[in-house]
């Protein structure tokens, strides 16, 4: 299918700002967003809505590939911002690593699809820096819906208009963790006798948690970026009456508040930014300052980040031409509302005929979120979690008609799902951390609940 981007400058009351936007206009059909809300770098964010086919795979593995190429550009106008219109959705991280055996896994509890999302052409795009807004629709002749004009003057009144009231989420009673704190410190020791043992270096483990809220999921999403902002956070809805061969489809809802980068492609330059390390932030100045002193100096947490730096390196190196991957600021420490992180940047010339689903596919699952080597820490995992990870430590992102691509990690993000019968539904989301044979169960622990304090924000400004 061929469309010709069009773009208008978006008419706004004021200086345009992300959360009006997406309180205007994320009631819209299958709406997504790629939310820069903080941190760096923070440039571009934008909010799609109607796409021109919804894609929901509950079980079936699908070769995205060829239906994102359902969708070919023609000239049009110049776009602004990093996505000219393709596919955008969201990855489980239970379609495990492309090409290889698949790793046995118990089912992931919510049954949540292995892919969401759809071919988008329809969008607003916002200058995070400039403070300009536009509003990009694709034509595409004989798709069946009203003319750019309609389409146009529609989508500007919505923007112009109040905000349409949503009921504020709530939670309802305490959250709930699926595996209590013992059992969760008896699996790093656990993993780290199989480490002793030579079966890994290190693993990422993380244990699941849920709260049951009332409300709109939107104005929870609206609540998580003011109290824990991040630079790829991310919103995408989906509502299936029926998925891809006539199945049952679902309903939900993901909400991320990530601060990682798995995949950012320009066609050329392919980049991934893993994290490894954490620490909290402190109460005042000095002790936040002696906290991320101590972070920058650990040996465990510097001995991680080198580990997973060499995986990208090694995922990278068999798409990229021959010497053109490369290290760039190890360690770079960088501090969000909760915790302080070490970051490392590892970037490749990428070689002739690889794409961005290539790229995607060697790099997916991130190995900051698996460990290495991936697949024995993956094995690991799924032992000792006794359950998928559905969404969680899975992406979110795009693949444009261009082949450019970003797609983050979904970490610190909360999936959400109606109850049927009761206003609101409830919230699933994981914490975890990074395991080698140095770590204190305690810590690990405590960690957990450091990288878990601005989801349960979230949820407990709401219960006030």
């Amino acid at each position: 299918m061929h469309f010709e981007p069009r773009v208008f400058e978006l008419e706004v009351r004021g200086e345009p700002r992300f959360e009006d936007l997406f309180a205007r206009l994320a009631g819209r059909r299958g709406s997504a967003a790629l939310d820069s809300a903080g941190g760096e770098p923070r440039r571009f964010s934008l909010i799609a809505f109607d796409p021109i086919e919804g894609l929901e795979l509950p079980r079936a593995i699908p070769d995205l590939r060829a239906y994102a190429a359902r969708l070919e550009p023609v000239v049009g106008d110049a776009v602004p911002g990093p996505f000219h219109g393709g596919f955008l959705g969201a990855l489980s991280y239970d379609l495990g690593v492309a090409g290889e055996r698949p790793v046995r896994a118990a089912a992931e509890p919510w049954g949540t699809p292995l892919v969401a999302g759809g071919l988008y052409v329809d969008y607003v795009v916002l200058d995070e820096r400039a403070a300009r807004s536009w509003l990009v629709l694709g034509h595409a002749p004989g798709d069946g819906r009203a003319d750019v004009a309609a389409r146009r003057a529609e989508i500007q009144a919505q923007v112009l208009a109040p905000a349409p009231p949503v009921a504020p989420a709530r939670a309802r009673g305490p959250v709930r963790r699926a595996t209590p704190p013992s059992a969760h410190r008896a699996r790093v020791e656990e993993l780290r006798e199989r480490i002793a043992a030579g079966d890994l270096y290190q693993a990422n483990l993380a244990h699941r948690l849920e709260s049951s809220v009332s409300g709109d999921p939107r104005d929870l999403y609206l609540r998580l970026r003011r109290v824990n902002p991040a630079p790829y956070m991310a919103w995408l809805a989906w509502d299936a009456t029926t998925s891809a061969g006539g199945r049952p489809g679902t309903r939900g809802a993901l909400l991320s508040a990530s601060p990682e980068l798995l995949l950012e492609f320009d066609g050329a330059t392919a980049r991934t930014r893993p994290i490894k390390g954490t620490a909290p932030r402190g109460a005042d100045a000095d002790e936040d300052a002696r906290n991320a002193s101590r972070l920058l100096q650990s040996a465990k947490d510097l001995a991680e980040l080198a580990m997973i730096v060499d995986l990208e390196r090694n995922d990278l190196g068999a798409c990229a031409l021959p010497g053109a991957v490369r290290v760039e600021a190890f360690p770079r420490l960088e501090t969000y509302a909760t915790v302080h992180h070490l970051v490392a940047d590892v970037a490749a010339r990428v070689r002739p005929g690889v794409d961005a689903w290539d790229l995607l596919a060697r790099l997916f699952p991130g190995g900051s979120i698996t460990g290495a080597p991936k697949l024995a820490a993956m094995d690991a995992i799924a032992a000792l979690e006794r359950e998928g990870r559905g969404f969680f430590t899975g992406s979110l992102g795009f693949v444009d008609t261009r082949g450019h691509a970003a797609w983050n990690i979904l970490i610190r993000t909360l999936v959400w799902r109606p109850v049927a019968g009761a206003d609101g539904g409830e919230v699933s989301f994981h914490v975890g951390g990074g395991i080698t044979w140095s770590s204190d169960p305690e810590a690990e622990e405590r960690e957990t609940g450091h990288k878990g304090a601005g989801l349960l924000r979230a949820l407990e400004e709401g219960d006030t």
